[in-house]
């Protein structure tokens, strides 16, 4: 990508003001013409909103932009609003003992509800509601800890939803409930009252992710280009051993499915800048590394998969296709070297991975420092300001989404593709609009100088 070296978080200040706005009025739209009896809206079908049961991973999204947006724009109305459905509808997300998705539902959810209320921002809290909305992310924290696969040498994972064989690059970015959990003093009681670290297992889960599905260039493997993510890895369940690496979403095993990498670039970055405050004698020693050696390694995956980023998979605009390795990728030309199209007929754009990394480098470029960070804060800034503006800026009031260009899911075809065209194009997904709103967020407060937001604001 073309980085923009000289942008600032005030140049996207009306775009952002803007984004809010839009969110207010297409969330409240959402929220008065959704049936919650046919499930969870995930993404648009001709600018509509719709279902597909796979899991049931984007509800806590719908209720966070009302939050966020509400907030945003000042309207009470909306962020009480968002709060009335997260107590009616979110509580079977905090026992959901079949996902690996805890972090994104209930952080975007509860996690907000209580940074509005210990920043003063949500109109008449009751008076537990703080502490409740602690409990919940201690239980929710807990729950995803349990859903847990040994290895040896002291590693282990939070399983997918495909098994107890299976760890995904996903759930680097819903891991922080564990460390948010451990944070407000939680831990998971198991079998004869063993008490089980959740900072331990979040410690665990990101060194076998960094280990089995991140690459650093330092193999003589064919397919590890330095940054590069698996979507997932396959272990033997029987003696536990790395048996293989496999795709639910992206292209291939060997190819980096981008919203994967942006997955794991936020991770890693925004677990820095939470583990890097905790002290000395939080940290157990995982797999050999102390606190010193546990955080070289987390800023050593930060750095590689956002310069991979940088590099090697993004349009000059920072838009990345769905997948680096995508079959007719190459009927588009030298695409790296031009802003990426979302209309053209070979292989869809996925605006929601962008909008997720734009987060990660700001994030990365913060914790490195004006020096070494640079590059990251300003690549940052660069994806951003694609994003804010049409043809990502969804404008059109008739249409729900706000992020327009995002994919679900391309080789099983569960995107909508519009008569005349051969992908997809102009839809939405409710991952991507949230992470709109987190990234306008977070360039609000670099902008007015206002409270840092990390995953664990208003906890700690």
């Amino acid at each position: 990508m073309r980085v923009n070296m000289t942008l600032t978080p005030a140049d996207l200040r009306k775009p952002v003001a803007k984004a809010f706005e839009l969110a207010a009025a297409k969330s409240a739209n959402l929220d008065r013409s959704w049936d919650t009896t046919q499930g969870t809206p995930v993404f648009t079908v001709k600018g509509k909103y719709t279902t597909r049961g796979w899991t049931e991973w984007t509800q806590g999204f719908q209720y966070g932009i009302m939050l966020l947006a509400g907030e945003a724009t000042g309207s009470e109305k909306l962020m009480l609003a968002g709060r009335h459905r997260i107590y009616q509808n979110m509580a079977p997300h905090l026992t959901h003992v079949g996902v690996h998705d805890h972090g994104f539902n209930n952080l975007s959810t509860y996690g907000t509800l209580l940074r509005l209320v210990t920043e003063g921002t949500l109109p008449d809290p009751a008076e537990t509601e703080a502490e409740y909305c602690r409990l919940a992310i201690r239980l929710s924290g807990a729950v995803q800890a349990s859903r847990w696969t040994a290895l040896p040498e002291g590693l282990g994972f939070i399983q997918s939803f495909n098994g107890p064989h299976s760890l995904f690059v996903d759930t680097m970015r819903s891991l922080r409930i564990l460390v948010a959990s451990h944070c407000l003093g939680h831990v998971l009681m198991g079998e004869n009252d063993q008490r089980i670290n959740l900072l331990e297992r979040a410690l665990q889960h990101a060194v076998t992710t960094d280990r089995f599905i991140i690459f650093h260039g330092d193999s003589g493997h064919t397919y590890d280009v330095r940054g590069r993510t698996a979507h997932e890895g396959v272990f033997n369940r029987t003696d536990g051993r790395f048996r293989t690496r496999a795709t639910q979403q992206g292209y291939s095993p060997f190819s980096t499915w981008t919203r994967g990498l942006a997955w794991a670039m936020l991770g890693y970055a925004e677990q820095l800048e939470i583990l890097s405050k905790l002290p000395e004698e939080n940290f157990p020693v995982v797999a050999g590394l102390d606190r010193k050696g546990l955080l070289d390694l987390f800023k050593r995956a930060a750095i590689d998969t956002c310069d991979h980023w940088i590099d090697d998979v993004t349009a000059s605009d920072g838009i990345p296709y769905w997948d680096d390795g995508a079959p007719q990728l190459h009927k588009l030309g030298d695409w790296r070297k031009r802003a990426a199209d979302p209309y053209n007929n070979f292989e869809p754009v996925d605006s929601s991975a962008a909008a997720i990394a734009a987060q990660g480098l700001l994030r990365l470029g913060k914790f490195m420092g004006p020096k070494r960070g640079e590059r990251y804060h300003q690549a940052g800034l660069t994806v951003a300001r694609t994003l804010f503006k049409e043809p990502y800026l969804s404008t059109a009031p008739r249409h729900q989404g706000l992020l327009l260009h995002s994919v679900y899911h391309w080789p099983n075809h569960w995107d909508y593709v519009p008569r005349g065209k051969k992908v997809t194009n102009g839809e939405s997904s409710l991952w991507g609009d949230y992470h709109l709103m987190e990234l306008a967020l977070l360039l609000k407060r670099l902008d007015d100088n206002g409270p840092y937001p990390t995953f664990v604001s208003g906890m700690i």
